[in-house]
């Protein structure tokens, strides 16, 4: 049997903070624009203009920064355990800012920390499927054993590209960059929750399931 290559420790933590730099980086930019704008005009309607786009770029980098905490962070203490309530409000908030409407059904439950990172970083997934808009919908259909539905439906649906390969943690052959170490770091979070991550065309639709090993 072939011995499995990984990702190394650091190269993992750079591409993954070019990952959470590329989706900070629009909206930081977007608030410098309206910053440029009122410096060069400033009548009412651009100013009207220049603070609606700062307001809707700094909410929107506050959002995507606290997915990110939540997603990639530390979250609180090792065996540490989050409502999934919480995870909601920073996936819902993310999802406003992409081109998806979203939709989420879980109860009101304690999750192990690692389980609610694996779920965050599957709707990550789940909307990459969906690259022109569409529907994102998370289904957790049980929290113990853990068993989460991910479905995207839009126009042009696919499975996100080397799902398969890197979610099992396969990296031989792979130019690895900060889009396709999301795919690797979602599997690496499914091996250490011990949780089969799948990802199936249903009809038009791409569905992505994860069920607790056993």
């Amino acid at each position: 049997m072939t011995e499995r290559i990984e990702l190394d420790g650091l190269d993992l933590s750079a591409l993954l903070c070019s990952r959470v730099c590329h989706d900070i980086i629009s909206p930081v930019g977007a608030i410098i624009n309206g910053l440029e704008v009122l410096d060069e005009d400033n009548s009412a309607d651009m100013r009207e203009f220049a603070f609606g786009l700062i307001r809707r770029s700094a909410g929107q980098a506050s959002a995507k920064l606290q997915f990110a905490r939540l997603a990639f962070g530390a979250a609180g203490s090792a065996g540490a355990e989050i409502d999934l309530g919480d995870a909601e409000k920073v996936a819902t908030g993310y999802m406003e800012g992409e081109k998806a409407d979203f939709t989420w059904e879980a109860p009101r439950v304690l999750m192990p920390k690692n389980l609610v990172k694996l779920l965050l970083n599957l709707i990550l997934l789940a909307n990459a499927a969906v690259p022109r808009g569409g529907k994102v919908s998370v289904t957790v259909q049980s929290a113990a054993p853990a068993h989460f539905v991910l479905r995207s439906s839009g126009p042009s649906a696919r499975v996100p590209a080397a799902f398969e390969k890197l979610v099992p943690g396969d990296i031989a052959d792979v130019l690895m960059d900060a889009q396709l170490v999301q795919a690797y770091y979602t599997g690496a979070l499914a091996r250490v929750c011990s949780v089969d991550v799948k990802a199936r065309l249903d009809g038009e639709d791409v569905v992505v399931e994860a069920v607790a090993a056993g």
